[in-house]
């Protein structure tokens, strides 16, 4: 991974954990909803038989470690 994938995953990391976190204030958040986005994410992440480029795939990734990070914390703030 080169500096600008590097600077793309940790950017997209963190403008998703952040935009996690504020929905999950709302009186309306339901974590079903995250866990389904993020196995949507997981196929969408999957189906790269095209060929997406090293910049997107860092993208996604970026997105993926966000909502395992936020699901994990989610849960053990839950028990």
């Amino acid at each position: 991974m080169n500096n600008i994938e590097k600077q793309i995953l940790d950017q997209e990391y963190q403008v998703m954990l952040d935009h996690l976190t504020l929905r999950s204030e709302s009186p309306s958040f339901k974590i079903e909803e995250i866990e389904e986005e993020y196995h949507h994410l997981l196929i969408y992440q999957g189906q790269d038989w095209d060929g997406r480029g090293q910049i997107k795939g860092a993208e996604i990734q970026g997105h993926v470690y966000a909502y395992e990070v936020f699901l994990k914390r989610w849960h053990d703030n839950q028990n």
